[in-house]
């Protein structure tokens, strides 16, 4: 399954802000259910803790599902572009090492949510 129609206007006047928070959705290339599988979703986990550790973004909640995640940060440094780029590249490096696949693992977009109010994420992250 291609990417959305409108997935390419997803990137279009993206601005990144340090300090603040975001919800991040992406998909796995053609909505496959790879995550079903827990101990792989647990290798994008260790990406999310990777970036924190590199000072990247702190991440605030998360849920992988079998073929998406949700992510909620506090973007630290660099921009969502380039932490998505971060987690992607050595995610599918990860899952593909261990699972023995080849190939993509992601769909190119990303949706992010800059979240304005302390309802937003009590009820993003629930």
């Amino acid at each position: 399954m291609a990417d959305l129609p409108a997935s390419h206007r997803l990137r279009i006047g993206r601005v990144s802000e340090p300090n603040r928070i975001y919800l991040i959705t992406t998909n796995t290339h053609e909505r496959i259910p790879i995550f079903n599988n827990f101990h792989l979703g647990r290798l994008v986990v260790w990406q999310f803790r990777l970036a924190q550790y590199q000072g990247l973004a702190n991440s605030l909640a998360w849920v992988v599902m079998p073929d998406h995640f949700h992510w909620i940060i506090e973007l630290q440094k660099g921009s969502l572009a380039d932490l998505m780029r971060q987690v992607k590249s050595k995610s599918t490096r990860s899952v593909n090492g261990v699972s023995g696949r080849k190939g993509r693992l992601w769909q190119e977009s990303f949706h992010d949510r800059a979240l304005r109010k302390e309802d937003d994420l009590v009820k993003m992250a629930r």
